[in-house]
């Protein structure tokens, strides 16, 4: 477990700290890494930064090493705390893999992969911000290309070239569908690929919609049969519903309840809310929950992480912990655990 109280200390000389401590905070200067396999950090508009590794092929990639902004903040853009396992350390995953391809000469001889990796917060409109980012980079350097007669810097006429970074070649991620898909909208306009790792939305499997769009992960349609056959096995046939609000909660929850209608199984409540939604809605969702005890103490839950974390803390708040049974269709992660105590947890894939 990292440290984060080191994670928000000015950094000055990095020389002697690994280098996901200072990947993203504004008091990085853009020397830090310089001499770190030609890294660096470099700040960018609303205090985000960028951390880049040098290459003749340049991979893109939005990774959430914060968590999103709250509700009061949204509009502000302003993302929450660092993501200590789920972000810095997919940060450390890409760069750790590069290193290792780019060492095997017998892989992509005389060829250096290289990579941008910028922060999405796991929301949509910072994700967009970041992606324009890597677009504007591109057509930058077509437009450096094409020209190549006269450049102004810092003001003045010149006849050499600003330096300018290569044009990327592919996004990895983001890793939530409903921000995935309005990334994907936007970088399909300029041919661009995007690999997702953890987007799972059934509605981005449809080439006509999104024709440069990839996936290692399988749909949510095979996430709700899981689910619904964890509730067969168990006899289990009157439960609650709940789900994140945005794509990948509500096409995940549309496919459990269709394939539960198919099977006769009754849902006695269903409700949304959003993964950053304050207390006091979490605590009224749950209020609605336990109106339907004793007899739908099972809630399916097809919803991010943070979002049943959420769920849990508002058990501990009322003092109702132990009261359902949930089964959910993600992965809690590091901090975002709760603890078993708070309720009896089924997790899903």
């Amino acid at each position: 477990m990292w440290n984060m109280a080191r994670l928000k200390m000015p950094c000055v000389s990095c020389g002697h700290l690994p280098v996901f401590l200072c990947l993203f905070l504004p008091t990085l200067s853009s020397h830090a890494f310089g001499n770190i396999y030609k890294r660096s950090a470099v700040q960018r508009a609303a205090a985000r930064s960028v951390a880049r590794m040098d290459g003749d092929v340049i991979i893109g990639a939005l990774f959430s090493v914060h968590h999103q902004p709250s509700a009061e903040r949204v509009a502000e853009r302003k993302c929450g705390d660092v993501r200590e396992q789920y972000g810095i350390q997919r940060v450390e995953a890409m760069f750790f893999t590069l290193d290792r391809i780019n060492s095997d000469q017998n892989l992509l001889p005389n060829i250096t992969l290289g990579c941008e990796i910028r922060d999405s917060c796991w929301h949509s409109s910072v994700a967009l911000e970041q992606s324009i980012e890597f677009i504007r980079d591109s057509l930058i350097s077509i437009r450096d290309d094409k020209d190549g007669s006269k450049w102004c810097i810092d003001g003045t006429p010149s006849n050499q070239p600003p330096p300018s970074k290569k044009p990327i070649a592919g996004v990895i991620g983001p890793g939530s569908s409903s921000v995935a898909i309005q990334v994907q909208n936007l970088l399909q306009l300029f041919n661009i690929p995007q690999i997702a790792y953890s987007a799972t939305s059934i509605d981005l499997s449809d080439k006509t919609l999104f024709k440069y769009f990839l996936r290692v992960v399988p749909s949510d349609t095979l996430q709700a049969r899981a689910m619904l056959d964890i509730v067969k096995h168990y006899n289990w046939t009157y439960v609650s519903a709940v789900h994140t609000e945005g794509n990948y909660g509500e096409s995940g929850m549309e496919a459990f309840k269709e394939l539960a209608a198919e099977e006769g199984l009754c849902i006695a409540h269903s409700d949304k809310i959003y993964s950053n939604a304050g207390e006091k809605h979490f605590d009224r969702l749950l209020k609605k929950l336990r109106e339907r005890l004793p007899k739908a103490r099972v809630v399916v839950c097809f919803c991010e992480g943070m979002t049943v974390r959420s769920l849990l803390m508002a058990m501990r708040r009322r003092g109702v912990s132990g009261e359902f049974q949930l089964i959910g269709s993600t992965c809690l992660r590091g901090k975002e655990k709760v603890g078993e105590a708070d309720s009896k947890t089924a997790f899903g894939n």
